[in-house]
């Protein structure tokens, strides 16, 4: 009888490793235009950065609000608005702001180099906030994973060298958005995936319209039809569905090994980059993609990670589907 509770008890834990990763998958794919559309939305100048930054958190505030309206969602409690507020703080204020004006003067594969470096600290501040100790195996695939992907990312983006400011940026952005994606991966475990992300809009949506409102004061907003649908996929993918996958993935974890998955982004962002922005891929482009693509696999297959018994687990269904 024990023999068949084991079984079932690591039949269980392998299922929901795999949602999770699934998930996380789902929303990697959804980002990975991010940061392409980003230059796209800012490249001419018709679209200030920080008219795309906090213009597009506004509307996914705007839909985030519609969703936790006629779902009924209950309300943040306790700690858990201090939560909101670091979630808020990194993937809503932080990360699209900085990459929006980092993007202006480094192109969009150059951005990759340094964004690459997300999945790793993801894991370390997961380590750091919970109690998830991956093993050594896992690390020295993350690690092998975040040098391939950094050193992909850099050969096709010219091999640059030294820090501007725009690096600068870039590397401030990874670190506050790992922090909002572990407390985020956190939070979703008892708040809900979708409503963690909708209810991080809505703590911030103050803040960004009136950066929104100052942006479109200080320079009229008159982008191309092709640069406003780029805008419109970061305000409601990028700022908002997306998250819903992500977050869900992170939830049912174990968060330190999803995050890794992470790393096939930059590999899928400098492809888009070729198709959108006119960036050549190479022979070198596929070969450096299997790389980091076989790391994360091997990092995300480890068994050394633990989800600590305190720790609450997923949602075993998925949250209230959004209905009217």
């Amino acid at each position: 009888m024990n023999d068949v509770s084991s079984a079932i008890g690591r039949a269980r834990a392998l299922v929901s490793s795999g949602s999770g990763l699934g998930w996380g998958l789902l929303g990697v794919t959804a980002f990975s235009f991010t940061v392409p559309l980003t230059r796209v939305a800012v490249d001419s100048g018709h679209l200030s950065p920080m008219f795309v930054g906090a213009g597009r958190a506004v509307i996914a505030a705007t839909l985030a609000a519609l969703a936790l309206w006629f779902t009924r969602q209950r309300w943040p409690s306790g700690r858990q608005w201090l939560q909101v507020g670091v979630v808020a703080g990194g993937t809503v204020v932080g990360f699209p702001l900085l990459t929006s004006y980092a993007l202006t003067e480094v192109p969009a594969s150059h951005g990759a180099v340094v964004i690459a470096l997300l999945p790793a600290a993801t894991a370390v501040v997961a380590v750091v906030r919970t109690r998830e100790r991956p093993g050594r195996g896992f690390w020295l695939a993350a690690a092998a994973g975040a040098v391939a992907a950094v050193g992909f990312a850099a050969a096709q983006g010219g091999g640059r060298t030294g820090l501007r400011w725009p690096d600068l940026l870039l590397f401030a952005a990874v670190i506050v958005c790992a922090i909002g994606y572990a407390e985020g991966g956190v939070l979703a475990r008892t708040l809900g995936s979708w409503q963690t992300i909708s209810w991080a809009l809505v703590v911030a949506s103050p803040l960004m319209v009136v950066l929104a409102g100052v942006a479109v004061v200080e320079q009229p907003q008159a982008g191309t039809p092709i640069e406003w649908a780029a805008f419109a996929y970061l305000a409601a993918v990028s700022a908002f569905l997306g998250f819903f996958a992500w977050y869900r993935g992170l939830a049912i974890g174990p968060m330190a090994q999803v995050s890794q998955v992470q790393l096939a982004q930059p590999v899928m962002s400098i492809c888009w980059a070729g198709l959108l922005l006119g960036e050549q891929v190479t022979g070198g482009t596929l070969l450096g993609g299997l790389a980091v693509i076989a790391c994360a696999l091997f990092a995300v297959r480890t068994r050394g990670a633990r989800t600590p018994a305190h720790v609450p687990r997923a949602r075993a269904s998925a949250p209230k589907e959004m209905s009217r």
